[in-house]
């Protein structure tokens, strides 16, 4: 009976260690996810900043010092500034080019001035190329080649205009991306006709991945009218984010716009901050960038929304 009590005795008390063990495991499981959380959790909020003099040249050699960050009204601490890059950062980019019916006319002007953004990327920068009409694919993956893929030359102009999802397939494209800096460029006559998702929805997603995104509008390029509503849209996409609206009546005009967007993505300054209000509850925060300098112009995206619980 003695030895019995001592057998049960002993199983209960293994039994005892084991739990003891697996609940240990388990909260520094816990501990561990929670710490995942928290990393995973914690936003960065990333500014791409242009730099102008009022004839339009870029300025060099800035420091953070020069800069103050303003999110909601409110200036943001140093302290809590995580990153300040200069323009020789690396940045990755996706050009959109529309090839929607109402592009027949543009479509080799259009290719050209790809060819003339890609000519002006640096040795670091890389560059994918998607074309949209009423479905969205990818000529050419991230590369640091300066040389249209052959099939970009066979392409043909036809049906409608997928815009919205194509900036959404760009910042799908983008997330994978190490770089700091990201762009989307944009070159289209008009507006949307058959995406599924909203304007709203495809400037948000930019947003929310640092891309600042360039739109060239060709929608007067051969008729001597501008759509002012397609404007409008494309203007929009750009001012929110940080990026440049060009209107051209092409040519080389055309291929100098293009030229220029490249060369400004070589010259920006990148800042990196984690947001003192920490609160998750989906709401838009403005941003605004300031420079001790009275003469010099700066540009930035609008704001971004707070990630949602």
């Amino acid at each position: 009976m003695t030895s019995r009590r001592k057998r049960t005795f002993g199983f209960t008390l293994l039994q005892t260690l084991l739990i003891i063990v697996i609940l240990s495991g388990s909260n520094e499981s816990s501990a561990q996810q929670d710490d995942d959380v928290v990393r995973v959790n914690t936003e960065l909020v990333v500014l791409n900043v242009t730099v102008t003099d009022k004839a339009g040249e870029y300025v060099p050699g800035l420091r953070l010092s020069d800069f103050k960050v303003y999110e909601d009204g409110r200036e943001v601490p140093i302290t809590v500034i995580s990153n300040f890059g200069v323009h020789e950062s690396p940045f990755a980019s996706v050009v959109l080019l529309d090839t929607s019916g109402s592009m027949e006319s543009r479509l080799s002007l259009g290719r050209s001035a790809v060819i003339r953004f890609l000519d002006g990327l640096r040795p670091e920068d890389v560059a994918a190329v998607y074309k949209f009409d009423y479905k969205i694919e990818q000529v050419q993956d991230f590369s640091s080649g300066r040389d249209l893929a052959p099939m970009a030359f066979a392409i043909k102009a036809r049906g409608m205009t997928t815009l919205y999802d194509a900036i959404l397939e760009a910042v799908n494209a983008l997330t994978a991306r190490q770089e700091s800096r990201k762009a989307i460029v944009v070159l289209s006559d008009g507006m949307d006709t058959y995406s599924k998702t909203s304007s709203s929805k495809a400037l948000e997603a930019a947003m929310a991945i640092g891309a600042s995104i360039y739109t060239v509008d060709m929608s007067a390029n051969d008729t001597g009218g501008r759509n002012v509503q397609s404007a409008m849209v494309l203007k929009s996409f750009a001012e929110k984010s940080g990026g440049r609206f060009v209107a051209t009546p092409g040519g080389p005009s055309l291929r100098d716009a293009f030229a220029s967007i490249a060369r400004e993505l070589g010259h920006q300054y990148t800042i990196s901050y984690r947001p003192v209000n920490q609160a998750r509850d989906g709401r838009w925060r403005s941003l605004d960038v300031k420079l001790s300098r009275g003469d010099l112009l700066v540009r930035t995206r609008k704001g971004y929304r707070s990630p949602k619980r």
